[in-house]
């Protein structure tokens, strides 16, 4: 993050993972604990760690924590998965814990290893921006998803830092509302420009002119280049083609998933109808109706105009061992 007094968003501590609540955000900046696997789960199902990167890390911090506590890190690392099913990151996490000699000193590593993983999407992707360049984002893909800097939004603060002038459009992101919470106060805390918007608006921006590029995370990137991100993603994605806007997608090859061919393949998480009938806490609703609530969907990869990763920008979905286009 920009200042010194935000902490990561998730560290090991010893014999327990520190992590930012950011349930409360951004009403308050609050560290909590997770001294048991169990607490972890509900943390990370309750999404106060959230974002594809970051609780890839907390899937090996929590393997660490059952060893540590002497419990069977196998049974801990499949009541981690169980969280959240549509983040590939959650069990490639885990499975690098349990494949480890050490899975504590493995955990420690993926989070540095995240970080730098990260400034390298940044650098990597930065370019593709122009100076004065008015830009959407969807959901939240900056620090607070990754255990630090970020990937989609990462890669605007790395353009915003090289001195790139960019303002960014922030979808507020329903029903939990990632967005508004999230990117919103991070971009403020970065001096980055940025105004907020209600989802539907996202459109009328486009064909407003108004928008230059949409810049996006994932949490599941299939062998074909299919995007699963933050519901609403598809959306944006449509309206960039439609508009002929340039669409790009930010993550880290631990993301991608060569095991499914294409998205019709992945999970998508069903979360609870009382997230699209209540905001904070207050009911929007007539009690009684039915709500349906996916946590993600799907984007085609001929929708998508660039893949960015730690490794280049690739035009082309990239496979397990291609390296990015010159």
């Amino acid at each position: 993050m920009a200042s010194a007094d935000v902490p990561p968003t998730i560290a090991w501590a010893g014999d327990r993972i520190r992590l930012i609540d950011q349930r409360r955000l951004p009403a308050e900046l609050v560290v909590v604990e997770a001294t048991t696997v169990e607490e972890l789960c509900e943390y990370i199902a309750t999404l106060a760690v959230r974002g594809a990167p970051a609780i890839g890390v907390a899937g090996a911090m929590g393997v660490a924590l059952a060893v540590v506590r002497g419990e069977d890190p196998a049974a801990a690392g499949e009541r981690l998965r169980a969280t959240r099913p549509t983040a590939v990151n959650l069990g490639w996490g885990v499975d690098r814990a349990l494949g480890a000699a050490d899975p504590v000193a493995e955990a420690q590593r993926l989070a540095v290893d995240d970080v730098e993983r990260n400034r390298a999407i940044g650098r990597h992707g930065a370019p593709l921006f122009a100076s004065g360049a008015n830009v959407l984002t969807h959901c939240n893909t900056g620090a607070l998803a990754t255990v630090g800097w970020g990937t989609a939004l990462g890669v605007l603060r790395a353009a915003h830092e090289a001195g790139t002038r960019l303002h960014v459009w922030i979808d507020e992101t329903r029903p939990v509302l990632q967005g508004a919470r999230l990117t919103a106060w991070e971009c403020e805390r970065l001096g980055i420009p940025a105004t907020l918007v209600a989802d539907v608006m996202a459109a009328a921006l486009m064909r407003a002119g108004r928008v230059d590029a949409a810049i996006v995370g994932a949490d599941r990137i299939t062998a074909n280049g299919d995007v699963a991100n933050k519901i609403g993603t598809y959306a944006v994605a449509v309206a960039c083609h439609h508009h002929g806007i340039p669409f790009y997608v930010a993550a880290p090859r631990s993301t991608f998933d060569h095991t499914l061919p294409t998205g019709d393949a992945i999970e998508i998480e069903r979360r609870s109808p009382d997230e699209v009938t209540t905001i904070a806490g207050v009911r929007i609703a007539p009690e009684g109706i039915a709500a349906e609530n996916w946590a993600f969907d799907v984007t085609p990869a001929e929708l998508v105009t660039a893949w960015i990763t730690e490794d280049g920008v690739f035009r082309t979905p990239p496979g397990p061992d291609v390296a990015p286009a010159p």
